[in-house]
């Protein structure tokens, strides 16, 4: 089996553009904040991670900052930790981000059960969040044979290795198994973690994307004030470009 972590960090981390371009930092991640902030604003796709071939340039623009440095489990562990703590100290959500101002992506303590370290963040598990943004990525149902061709070229030109790319062309190819993704979370946190690498991957632009991400909610059985806290705290994570 593929390391899944490492995929989910090339999912949300940088990316240097094709292999002769020396695509791939150690782990997703570049050495230097510095010089990725540099890279996100001359070239925000390069930056957004393989989740850009997937959700175009609309998406993948918003993914640059602090969710691409920060890296794919990270990020998403970072973002639902943030919410979960807000949401249980009674806060009440932020409608909208500050101007030109992105909040920093922490990572979760680690006796929180959001840590990195958590015996609950295994291989399997970090394959469901992948799981769970490819199945975003097509809930608004623009992904077809075609779309699925230009999405794998892309992938393979980041060379995942022929184990993940297979992973990643099945489940392009196949329905969408929303019970399994729910019964894959198996803790309050895992499912807050499940709804925000969704929440990242998808801008409910239209009634088909919100309309999944209520679907994911109500599966999940996150009460609502929740959800508006992971919506609040992905919105203001990502760039407005």
């Amino acid at each position: 089996m593929f390391d899944a972590k490492k995929l989910l960090d090339q999912f949300l981390g940088p990316q240097m553009g094709s292999k002769a371009e020396g695509m791939l930092g150690s782990g997703g991640l570049l050495g230097k904040a510095g010089q990725f902030g540099d890279m996100a604003k001359n070239n925000p796709l390069k930056s957004a991670g393989i989740a850009a071939a997937l959700l175009g340039t609309k998406t993948g623009r918003k993914l640059v900052g602090n969710v691409a440095t920060v890296g794919g489990i990270a990020a998403i562990a970072g973002l639902g930790y943030m919410a979960y703590k807000n949401y249980q100290s009674g806060q009440a959500p932020q409608s909208a981000p500050v101007p030109q101002r992105e909040p920093e992506i922490l990572p979760p303590p680690a006796s929180s059960p959001f840590s990195l370290q958590s015996p609950a963040l295994t291989n399997d598990f970090a394959l469901t969040l992948v799981r769970a943004m490819i199945a975003a990525a097509k809930a608004d149902g623009h992904i077809d044979a075609n779309e699925r061709a230009n999405i794998m070229d892309k992938v393979h030109a980041v060379d995942l290795g022929s184990e993940a790319e297979a992973f990643i062309a099945n489940e392009l190819a196949n329905p969408v198994d929303i019970d399994e993704l729910v019964a894959a979370a198996r803790t309050e946190e895992q499912k807050v973690e499940l709804y925000t690498a969704t929440r990242i991957t998808i801008d409910p632009d239209t009634r088909a994307e919100r309309g999944y991400l209520d679907l994911l909610a109500g599966r999940l059985g996150l009460p609502d004030a929740l959800i508006d806290h992971i919506d609040a705290t992905v919105s203001a994570a990502k760039v407005q470009a």
